[in-house]
């Protein structure tokens, strides 16, 4: 395909853990799915999609694409008002969370660190909790979060009847709250292995990040019985690119800078809806400053410290 040719031979086959972690995330998601009444949203008129094509659906990455920030941090802070973890850890995450806002990309090592924490907080707890846990969370951290105008398109493929699923690296579990709060049909994300309802400190494949999301929207678009050239995906992230490539109508949303010249070359259609100042901010290398990150650290830490 044409749109791969920014991809080396070697990045352009999937790794078979990324196989792995695609095909769990899509089992995972549809059995969510099929648990959840059908609601019938408000009519609504959109350019696009176009209206009654059930071989049609929509793949919304999730964090700085429908939501201010990574899924994962906020769900740290959250564990960590629960006492899940220290204050040496807060730290991390928030260090992680500066990263991500500062460089506007998605970091292969960081986003490794952030996984790494994650599944030593949660080894041994219940999934059952983690959910009844990440309810809650969302309320307190990610709802305000919800960039209006993402949601919005969210809404005219409802409206239009098709389906609409989140793809992201963040834990299923969370993914399927926020897909569920948002009226969305479910979610593609990480799977963590689980026996006899406890977390073991492992994945199922690996994170669902890259190549591994393709994989994912490839596997469920073939139990769904979609037509990958009728659907869409949206985007902020040049990581997406092989997800972005897999359907015929792919938009970058908030792009990053890499994402952004891409998504120019290939005449993707672009959404922008931060404001100027933040907007601007994804032209900072990640190089721009330790000082700048830590700075970051720093006042997340003295603001968690003034609200206590």
């Amino acid at each position: 395909m044409a749109a791969l040719g920014w991809l080396t031979p070697r990045r352009r086959s999937a790794t078979a853990r990324s196989v792995l972690a695609g095909e769990a995330a899509a089992q995972a998601a549809r059995t969510s799915s099929q648990e959840q009444e059908e609601t019938a949203p408000p009519e609504q008129e959109a350019e696009f999609p176009v209206r009654g094509d059930d071989r049609a659906a929509a793949f919304f990455d999730l964090d700085n694409t429908v939501m201010q920030g990574a899924a994962l941090f906020h769900f740290g802070r959250g564990l960590y008002k629960r006492k899940f973890f220290h204050t040496r850890d807060l730290v991390r995450f928030a260090w992680q969370q500066a990263w991500f806002r500062l460089a506007g990309v998605e970091d292969p090592e960081h986003m490794q660190n952030a996984r790494d924490s994650a599944l030593s907080i949660v080894k041994g707890h219940r999934v059952a909790d983690l959910k009844a846990i990440g309810e809650e969370i969302y309320d307190e951290y990610m709802a305000e979060r919800i960039w209006p105008g993402t949601r919005a398109l969210a809404q005219a493929h409802l409206d239009a009847g098709q389906k609409v699923w989140l793809v992201t690296a963040a834990p299923v579990e969370i993914a399927q709250v926020i897909a569920r709060r948002l009226g969305l049909t479910g979610a593609l994300g990480t799977v963590a292995e689980s026996v006899d309802g406890v977390y073991t400190g492992r994945l199922v494949g690996e994170p669902l990040h890259g190549p591994a999301k393709a994989e994912a929207v490839r596997a469920l678009a073939a139990a769904e019985g979609l037509d990958l050239s009728r659907c869409a995906a949206y985007s902020d992230s040049a990581n997406d690119i092989p997800m972005l490539s897999l359907v015929g109508h792919p938009y970058a949303i908030n792009p990053d800078a890499a994402l952004r010249r891409h998504a120019r070359e290939m005449d993707w259609r672009l959404r922008d809806y931060r404001t100027g100042r933040k907007a601007a901010m994804v032209g900072i290398p990640a190089a721009a400053g330790v000082g700048a990150v830590a700075g970051g650290t720093a006042a997340a830490i003295a603001l968690h410290r003034r609200r206590r």
